[in-house]
């Protein structure tokens, strides 16, 4: 829709009927629909229909259509451009002012959002989820979503949740979480390799063997000292006498590794996240092999508003399958 002024010679003012006062348009102000006079007085206030749309978690291209039958109602262009700056017309300043004193007399409530609850294992949360989560938050402003992450089995015994994501074994989603869900539904199974950053590893002189990380600091993150499948790679851990560190933030000992010459256990996909990181395959003679679970609580209140999160979570991992085939 076009939110110029209205073709007329210069000077002259706004379309308007003819014998109509100049203030009597603003009468139509108190007839407006709720919802229109949200989307109005966001996008006033966003000065960007797009940042409007996500706050009210709406499309644009609805708003839009929205105001543009405002406006036809109105007679009026309430919005104009200021160069590539959104503003308000003249006349959308009156209406935006008739409106918020409209308002205020009728105390019109704020929408209350059904609250969300997301808990997921913090690898897969940093190294998956983040950046779609963060594309689902910019087209959904107004969503209430509380993300728990989970770093051990304990906590995930503990938290309650709409929907969670677990790492446990490969043919089985137990231990799980500590309340009733509906089927646990496999997303994806994950190789664990030591990796190192490629800068500090030339092909030539590369580890083959576990006597060859002798040479190497090893990093470890202190929740996978707790997992079964990963035992290999902890008992070398726990032989060491010098040259290993233990960290409890997960992104130090991504950080550790990419910067600091160390090796550390990995999921094989971190080569896709990190094209900085190697793998290093064939150290050890046992698979180190978990896979990712999702549940859906059966008791949520919002089943609409979790079907969402489950849509973009399975969407996530359809789009990374590439990520997981060397997995399999």
């Amino acid at each position: 829709m076009d939110y110029l002024e209205p073709a007329a010679p210069q000077g002259m003012a706004p379309y308007r009927s003819p014998g109509e006062p100049r203030e009597a348009w603003l009468a139509l102000a108190a007839s407006i629909d709720a919802d229109v006079v949200r989307y109005f007085l966001a996008s006033a206030r966003c000065g960007c229909f797009m940042q409007a749309a996500r706050s009210l978690n709406i499309k644009a291209t609805l708003l839009r259509k929205r105001l543009a039958q405002l406006e036809e109602r109105m007679h009026r262009s309430l919005f104009s451009y200021q160069g590539s700056v959104l503003a308000l017309s003249r006349d959308g300043q009156q209406l935006q002012a008739r409106l918020i004193t409209l308002a205020r007399e009728r105390r019109l409530p704020v929408q209350e959002q059904p609250l969300i609850r997301l808990a997921v294992a913090e690898s897969i949360l940093h190294d998956i989820l983040g950046r779609d989560l963060i594309a689902l938050l910019r087209r959904n402003a107004s969503v209430r979503l509380d993300i728990v992450s989970i770093d051990s089995p304990f906590a995930l015994q503990m938290v309650e949740a709409d929907v969670v994501l677990w790492l446990a074994g490969v043919d089985s989603p137990q231990p799980g979480p500590g309340f009733v869900t509906h089927p646990p539904h496999a997303l994806a199974r994950l190789d664990y390799l030591p990796h190192i950053a490629k800068r500090y590893s030339r092909l030539a002189a590369r580890p083959d063997t576990v006597d060859d990380l002798a040479d190497y600091m090893l990093v470890q993150w202190q929740p996978d000292r707790l997992v079964d499948a990963l035992q290999p790679w902890n008992r070398l851990v726990e032989q060491r006498l010098a040259g290993v560190v233990q960290v409890e933030a997960y992104p130090l000992m991504l950080e550790m590794i990419r910067c600091s010459a160390c090796i550390g256990l990995l999921p094989r996909y971190m080569s896709c996240f990190d094209r900085g990181l190697t793998a290093l395959p064939g150290l050890f003679a046992e698979d180190m092999q978990r896979q990712v679970w999702m549940a859906v609580n059966a008791e949520t209140a919002h089943p609409q508003e979790v079907q969402m999160i489950v849509a973009m979570v399975l969407n996530t991992f359809e789009e990374r399958r590439e990520w997981f085939g060397a997995e399999r």
